[in-house]
């Protein structure tokens, strides 16, 4: 039986799939448009820290998904940030070089100067005793987390190494590089030797991560290519996943299901893998309209999170039984005659019958705030009040003529009409609708079963609800009303 609440993803272990995210839920965008370039949810799962190039931190709350405050926390691009595992600390790097540490009330603790050259990637040891940064110097160094200190420089790739992570339960670290030759190495962050080179792809690497269990590693280069690599032999990639209609910019692991993973691309496309499975089993593909620097999960792991070029940030979440995926992000995915836009895109501003929301005019969102608004948000009335509000306004549909010759019969828009319990709008509609070339009129329509307020209900033949289909529009319109369909009590 379906139901519209979902459990969480730990609560289905066999269905790995019910964890795609391919619902949009909000868009989040800082008053100052920049790209976004890391991001992380707190241990908690309540709020989520965002890194821009303009070296701001944004926390948005992880249940509305509103702004709640911001600071300016580096001099440069905020370019990587990861939490510790015993969840106390907070590690971010810049484009400068520099390394800060903070607590989770985001009180910045430490700051040093790691490397010369940009920082890309961050990394933390089992025991959180020590971490791993790598830059565009080339180099990937280990550092002692307590002392600040570092105590290796691990030397192999010939240019850049733009990603890092170190093993979940052991002492070794992978990185990914723009070094064609030595794209892909692992590490023993002991000795600093490198123990393994693996020539998996043609491009820069941009993302590589371990899986929770240790044994695989997944990559993502700008090859379009994403491979799967098991350490138990390296000799070859367990799988490779073709997908990506352009370079694979960014990796993640959902946290639960350990086949699953998501991927994102410069295009802006954000694509669910599972092992073992030829395609993709979940696509977004104009997510974003600019590359994707960044997935994170919710530690749940109902929730994704995809940071952009294009300057926002995106929450994602698992489809209800019943969605009919009706929103802009899914309507290349529909037939023809279903696409359409969600409710959720649609204001409550009143339409002329007949005219879709695509045919509304998008205006600049306005609401009253309290002079003592929150910095950082995108709606600042204050600061808004002279501004011209801009319109967009797309080309309109011409309404069609047999709607015309109905509306002018029925009424004009300010002419009061008797509208009981909604009968005449309804009846005009079905009388719209049966007049369109090849409509089957209601009163011909002989189902099974009818879906009603979110649930299917069985049609007996000869009952109340058979003879109200029957009997038209107006006659179901009354019966739903009045209570006497029993399906329909717990609604």
């Amino acid at each position: 039986m379906y139901i519209p609440d979902l459990q969480p993803p730990p609560s289905y272990e066999d269905n790995a799939i019910n964890a795609v995210t391919t619902r949009f839920v909000k868009a989040a965008t800082n008053k100052m448009r920049c790209p976004i370039f890391c991001m992380a949810w707190t241990p908690e799962g309540r709020r989520l820290v965002t890194g821009a190039s303009s070296g701001e931190f944004t926390l948005w709350n992880g249940l509305t998904f509103n702004f709640e405050t911001i600071l300016q926390a580096h001099d440069s691009p905020v370019r990587t940030m990861v939490w510790s595992h015993n969840d106390v600390w907070m590690v971010t790097a810049d484009h400068a070089g520099y390394v800060k540490y903070w607590q989770s009330n985001m009180n910045n603790v430490k700051m040093f100067l790691a490397h010369k050259e940009a920082i890309r990637g961050i990394s933390f040891s089992p025991n959180d005793s020590k971490f791993a940064t790598c830059s565009d110097d080339g180099t990937i160094r280990i550092w002692d987390f307590l002392r600040c200190q570092e105590e290796r420089i691990l030397r192999g790739h010939g240019a850049d190494v733009k990603c890092v992570h170190w093993h979940p339960q052991k002492g070794l670290i992978i990185s990914g590089s723009k070094d064609n030759q030595q794209p892909v190495k692992l590490w023993d962050p002991k000795t600093g030797q490198s123990l393994a080179t693996l020539h998996a792809h043609k491009s820069t690497v941009m993302d590589i991560k371990w899986n929770n269990n240790g044994n695989w590693l997944i990559t993502a280069s700008r090859d379009h290519l994403l491979k799967l690599f098991d350490i138990r032999n390296l000799s070859s990639e367990v799988q490779t996943f073709r997908g990506h209609k352009k370079e694979s910019s960014s990796v993640a692991w959902h946290p639960y299901h350990e086949g699953l993973f998501c991927s994102g691309g410069s295009d802006g496309a954000i694509l669910f893998w599972h092992v073992g499975a030829d395609k993709e089993v979940g696509a977004i593909e104009q997510a974003h309209d600019s590359i994707v620097w960044t997935l994170a999960w919710h530690p749940l792991g109902h929730i994704l999170c995809s940071g952009s070029n294009d300057h926002s940030s995106k929450f994602w979440t698992r489809n209800r039984p019943g969605d009919q995926m009706r929103d802009k992000y899914n309507l290349n995915t529909l037939p023809s005659n279903l696409a359409g836009f969600d409710d959720n895109e649609i204001d409550d501003l009143s339409v002329i019958p007949g005219m879709g929301p695509e045919d509304k005019v998008e205006t600049s969102i306005s609401a009253s705030h309290d002079s003592n608004i929150i910095p950082g948000l995108d709606i600042d009335s204050n600061e808004d009040k002279n501004k011209t509000i801009l319109k967009k306004v797309p080309y309109s549909k011409p309404i069609p003529k047999n709607f015309q010759a109905q509306w002018n019969h029925s009424g004009a828009p300010g002419e009061a009409i008797d509208d009981k319990d909604g009968l005449d709008a309804m009846t005009l509609l079905n009388q719209l609708i049966e007049k369109q070339p090849g409509a089957t009129p209601l009163t011909e329509v002989e189902p099974e079963s009818i879906y009603i307020f979110g649930k299917m209900i069985e049609i007996t033949p000869g009952s109340q609800l058979s003879d109200a289909i029957k009997g038209g529009t107006e006659t179901l319109f009354k019966l739903i009303n009045s209570g006497a369909i029993e399906e329909l009590h717990d609604v």
